[in-house]
């Protein structure tokens, strides 16, 4: 049945995983998820793609500044990292101990927290 009422993309990343870039200028950088938009299937990841951000004048920065920021990639650009390290891609099971979803990883089988 398909979704009539909720429209965001489920995501294979969460906040607080870490991940390894496979795409891009940083590829083979890795890091830690800070910030999910799912609306926009972007993820920003501690340490990477980090831009220098100007801001005007402010009550923080009264002569303005040059901020240094994540800014966020494209979720497909990413992998999660299971137990040991490797990047592995993201399956479910149902725990009955838990009576929810899981998420495993499927190189090892072991539960992502």
């Amino acid at each position: 049945m398909p979704r009539t009422t909720n429209q965001q993309k489920k995501l294979h990343v969460k906040k607080g995983d870490r991940v390894r870039i496979i795409a891009g200028n940083a590829k083979g950088q890795e890091g830690r998820v800070l910030r999910v938009y799912p609306a926009r299937e972007r993820v920003v990841i501690e340490g990477v793609n980090v831009r220098i951000r100007h801001t005007k004048p402010n009550q923080q920065h009264p002569q303005g500044a040059r901020l240094e920021r994540e800014m966020p990639i494209h979720v497909s650009n990413v992998q999660p990292l299971d137990g040991a390290g490797n990047p592995t891609r993201v399956g479910r099971r149902f725990d009955e101990a838990q009576g929810q979803w899981v998420r495993v990883a499927t190189t090892t089988g072991d539960d992502l927290t």
